[in-house]
C-alpha cells in the first residue's frame, strides 16, 4: 500500500528555520522524482520544489528560490524539505508526492509562520 506521511510543520517565527519529513511506503524514493507542495486554505495547491529522481537536481519556484533545501535518505525512504528565513506566507499545508500522474496526496503537515 503506498502511503505518505509528512511531518516536522509547526509554528515558528518569521525569519525561522523548519525541516520537513516525508516518510514514503509502497513505493521507492530512487524511483521517482519527488515534488513539494503547499497549499493555504481556499487557495490551489502552490508547486514549492522537486528533487529529481536521481536525487542529484533540484528545482524550486520563485516564491521560494534561494530559502529551501529539498534532499531525500534513500536507505530510510524519505524526503525531506528545508526551509529557512520563513515569512507569513509561508503559512501552508506542505505535502509531499510522486512527480507523477494521477498525484497521490498525504494528510500533509501544518506550518504557520508567526510576525
Amino acid at each position: 500500500q503506498v502511503q505518505l506521511v509528512e511531518s516536522g510543520g509547526g509554528v515558528v517565527e518569521a525569519g525561522g528555520s523548519l525541516r520537513l519529513s516525508c516518510v514514503v511506503s509502497g513505493r521507492n524514493v530512487s524511483d521517482y522524482s519527488m515534488d513539494w507542495f503547499r497549499r493555504a486554505p481556499g487557495k490551489e495547491r502552490e508547486w514549492v520544489g522537486q528533487i529529481s529522481r536521481s536525487g542529484g537536481v533540484t528545482h524550486d519556484a520563485d516564491s521560494v528560490k534561494g530559502r529551501l533545501t529539498i534532499s531525500r535518505d534513500v536507505a530510510k525512504n524519505r524526503v525531506y524539505l528545508q526551509m529557512n528565513s520563513l515569512r507569513p506566507d509561508d503559512t501552508d499545508v506542505y505535502y509531499c508526492t510522486f512527480a507523477i500522474l494521477p498525484p497521490f496526496w498525504g494528510q500533509g503537515t501544518q506550518v504557520t509562520v508567526s510576525s
